[in-house]
């Protein structure tokens, strides 16, 4: 097969000597490869601060590298604050994203100094009120355009934009500093102009705000979406910037509000490669057309976003030759661990037990989805180079 295309020579060879006398499965992260996203993010959307979305990648080396390099931080739990303000970042630097919290979370997030929380119901801010009382708040809203995502996230969270003008207004009611409106137009967004219409929906509510209820918002928070190298090709990062910049400023001409990027699978997903080994080629009958080739990662092993193909990995091996269709599964006694049906992957007919498979931008949304032992089976191992 083809030298990976995702990675320069230089940064596969020095992952592929790391690799090569590791016992698989593992994952390999290149940080350089992520100070490198975070450094073109920054310059890009200059006007822009940067919240890191934990979950795609909690490791305490990114973490760490992350707040040197004046990253803020988007969290979800109690647990990932923990992890955060181990790492010598300042409270005011983080902000509560999960619209789905606890009352004693709540608390635990005011006791330590956090201040900016996100909502999209009236239980949620009322409980905000009462247990962070006097913070700021921004409301999400429900997006449209999300069929462009690899990874839809618009139906679980987010509110209608009547009910985020009615929740702006409440919270100030409630003591609460109505501070500004969040989307997610969905991850792995390929669709640019997904933006265009979450903006033109920021802007009527901005609009009705102030000319209903005198509330002038602040902040924009336009989550994530940016794209890692899978399959599916996606526009350059710079296309990605040029656009919504226009947008931002062709529906705000006089002053663009303060902007909020929620980034995870963007910095992390190129910086990652799984390297696994195949377990057992096998056919299921003797005329049977498809090899099923098993390998010692699956869904539970980290592949999770394999889920209804959504996300679709670049695949590297170091056999060659002529290459045939594939059915992609892992290891465990699960009928649904099958990554790849009906999306072909094909792979060379050298292809043995014992190779190895390496699966390229897997850097996000990998390690931190991980069963603990689901048959045995520990987490994937973690090198950092």
């Amino acid at each position: 097969m083809k030298h990976p295309e995702n990675l320069s020579p230089e940064n596969w060879n020095k992952i592929k000597a790391f690799s090569d006398n590791k016992e698989t499965p593992f994952i390999v992260v290149d940080l350089n490869t992520v100070r490198e996203k975070y450094v073109e993010l920054k310059q890009g959307f200059d006007y822009a601060r940067i919240y890191y979305a934990v979950k795609a990648n909690p490791a305490k080396e990114v973490l760490s590298l992350l707040a040197d390099l004046g990253s803020n931080f988007d969290i979800a739990s109690v647990y990932e604050l923990d992890k955060v303000l181990e790492c010598n970042v300042s409270a005011d630097r983080c902000s509560f994203g999960n619209t789905i919290k606890k009352r004693k979370d709540i608390a635990y997030f005011y006791e330590k100094g956090v201040r900016l929380f996100s909502t999209d119901s009236e239980a949620d801010l009322r409980n905000i009120a009462e247990f962070a009382p006097g913070s700021r708040i921004y409301v999400r809203i429900l997006t449209e355009g999300s069929e462009g995502a690899d990874w839809p996230l618009s139906r679980k969270f987010g509110c209608s934009p009547e009910m985020a003008i009615e929740l702006a207004a409440l919270a100030k009611e409630l003591g609460l500093e109505p501070y500004g409106i969040s989307f997610h137009v969905g991850s792995q967004q390929r669709e640019i102009d997904a933006w265009d219409g979450a903006i033109a929906k920021v802007k009527v509510v901005f609009e009705r705000l102030f000319s209903e209820h005198g509330i002038a918002l602040k902040m924009i928070n336009m989550g994530g979406g940016f794209p890692a190298q899978y399959i599916q090709k996606t526009n350059d990062f710079s296309t990605y910037v040029e656009e919504i910049t226009r947008y931002l400023t062709e529906d705000f001409p006089d002053l663009v509000p303060e902007v909020i990027l929620e980034p995870g699978r963007s910095l992390l997903g190129d910086s990652g490669v799984i390297v696994s080994e195949i377990v057992l080629i096998s056919r299921k009958s003797q005329t049977a057309m498809e090899r099923w080739v098993y390998t010692d990662v699956g869904k539970f092993n980290g592949l999770i976003e394999t889920l209804d193909e959504c996300i679709k990995y670049p695949l590297y091996t170091e056999c060659e030759g002529e290459e045939e269709a594939v059915v992609l599964a892992g290891p465990t006694c699960d009928s649904m661990d099958i990554m790849y049906e009906n999306h072909k992957y094909e792979l060379p007919l050298s292809l043995e037990i014992g190779d190895r498979l390496y699966w390229m931008a897997t850097g996000a949304y990998t390690s931190s989805y991980c069963s603990v032992e689901f048959n045995g089976f520990p987490p994937l191992k973690t090198y950092f180079i």
